[in-house]
């Protein structure tokens, strides 16, 4: 290596010497998808593939599909519910302060308190 120059006889953008070996490239084409937040997408298909009605955009993570004019809309989250949550809705106060008197009563006739 002379002066540091690792990689000699390259260049930005160069070709790579196999790609005459594999063949040529599939045509391609580039398909435009918008969001319902306005975001352009752009992904490069085979001429040959199928289409996709939906893709994600790629800035928000929203679906996006080829009508500039309507895309689709926001899906609907559901927030994330914890085991609390979840029993809060199965059960009233008064029961759970039932339930809670039972195992402390259970509790306190295991140790011998009563």
């Amino acid at each position: 290596m002379t002066q540091g120059q690792a990689i000699r006889g390259t260049r930005i953008g160069a070709v790579h010497s196999l790609d005459a070996e594999r063949g040529e490239p599939v045509a391609r084409q580039t398909v435009r998808f918008w969001c319902a937040n306005g975001h352009q997408t752009a992904a490069s298909f085979a001429m040959q593939a199928d289409l996709p009605e939906q893709w994600d955009c790629r800035r928000c993570g929203w679906p996006a599909s080829r009508d500039s004019a309507n895309p689709p809309q926001r899906p609907v989250l559901k927030p994330y519910k914890t085991h609390l949550d979840y029993v809060q809705e199965r059960r009233s106060e008064e029961e759970a302060e039932d339930i809670l008197a039972e195992a402390l009563a259970a509790r306190a006739a295991a140790r011998g308190e009563l």
